[in-house]
């Protein structure tokens, strides 16, 4: 029996963590021979999920990404374990871990732009993380034996930061729509908060996000009857989103909603006119993904990574313009232009992805 491990701990986060929930959902499901899966959790998740297939195995692994006690503890708990593979699915991990292992990558975003807290409140801190976080990707990067990362442009981005030698090293993996989106209602009820016409957002609000600039387009708009929904966490920057806000006195037509639920989420792709997603950097870009699965209308940045997973069936703006954002909100309005999805969905799937990721640890 070959033993690989799975660093689920990051299970319950958002991004990389329904990542990690549809690649187990759809391992899961296999028929696995000589495999034995250790999936390594944080303890509030442990006890909320469970395997039917008896080649898993659940591992406590209490120990919170970017800690002292991950590079000492994690290191210890793993090299006692004893894997013959290993699957990091996020960039912070044991930096002195030396046995065989795969690396997910999912972005350089924080190579290339401030993304956190500390970025705004502490710049020695900032730089301090920073340089940190520059060393613990550069020593996964080195030393996997393999690298999955969510997109070509992902890949590209590595390859011209870290160098040639690692392209054939780098496989790029697409992945898809959440499978809690299936077999899931919408919650009309909220239908009674949000009747009428309304775009959406549906992301966190870090700045790379760049929804201060989507804030300040949206404002411009010259159809009043139209609303922005900004769904997702109340996290460290909403509160000075909600004050840009209502300096420009848009906090009627410009609306937090927080703490959604697959349900919720459902309601706002089936009834909302249009997403918006301003990102100025994105691995991949989930909420497009899934905005394409109810053939929802998108309108974007004009980024890379937005132009391989959607061609040419989006409306784009500059990210750094907010009257180009704004010209073509105005257009969209005007025109009500509709865009076709039923053929460019079916490339993107968290089975196929997780039957190469599979395929991936066989060869390995």
């Amino acid at each position: 029996m070959k033993r690989i491990g799975i660093d689920a701990r990051l299970y319950s986060q958002t991004g990389v963590g329904v990542y990690i929930r549809n690649l187990l959902h759809f391992l899961n499901k296999m028929e696995i021979k000589e495999i034995i899966f250790y999936v390594y959790l944080l303890d509030q998740d442990f006890e909320k999920i469970s395997f039917k297939n008896k080649s898993f195995i659940k591992k406590r692994a209490n120990y919170h990404w970017h800690t002292f006690n991950e590079q000492i503890g994690f290191l210890k708990t793993l090299n006692r374990d004893n894997l013959d593979l290993m699957h990091f699915t996020y960039f912070s991990f044991p930096i002195l871990y030396k046995k065989k292992y795969l690396a997910t990558v999912h972005d350089l975003t924080p190579i290339y732009f401030k993304t956190g807290k500390a970025s705004t409140k502490n710049k020695l801190r900032y730089e301090l993380k920073h340089l940190a976080f520059k060393q613990v990707l550069k020593t996964q990067v080195k030393n996997a034996i393999k690298i999955i990362t969510p997109t070509k442009t992902v890949k590209d981005q590595l390859v011209n930061y870290y160098g040639n030698d690692l392209h054939n090293k780098i496989d790029f993996i697409y992945e898809g729509v959440n499978y809690e989106f299936y077999n899931t209602k919408e919650n009309n009820n909220l239908k009674v908060n949000f009747p009428g016409n309304f775009f959406i957002y549906v992301g966190n609000f870090y700045p790379h996000k760049n929804v201060k600039n989507l804030v300040r387009a949206f404002s411009q708009i010259k159809n009043k009857d139209y609303k922005l929904i900004l769904v997702g966490p109340k996290d460290f920057f909403v509160s000075r989103l909600f004050q840009l806000i209502n300096k420009l006195k848009q906090e009627e037509r410009i609306i937090f909603y927080h703490n959604q639920s697959i349900n919720d989420l459902i309601f706002f792709y089936k009834n909302a006119v249009g997403l918006i997603h301003p990102s100025l950097s994105e691995g991949f870009g989930l909420p497009i993904v899934e905005a394409m699965n109810f053939n929802l209308p998108i309108i974007a940045s004009d980024i890379l990574v937005f132009k391989e997973i959607l061609g040419d069936q989006y409306l784009s703006f500059s990210p750094n313009n907010p009257r180009d954002m704004t010209k073509k909100i105005n257009n969209f309005i005007q025109n009500e232009q509709t865009f076709n999805y039923e053929s460019l969905i079916k490339k993107y799937s968290f089975k196929t992805m997780a039957e190469k990721i599979f395929d991936c640890y066989h060869k390995l």
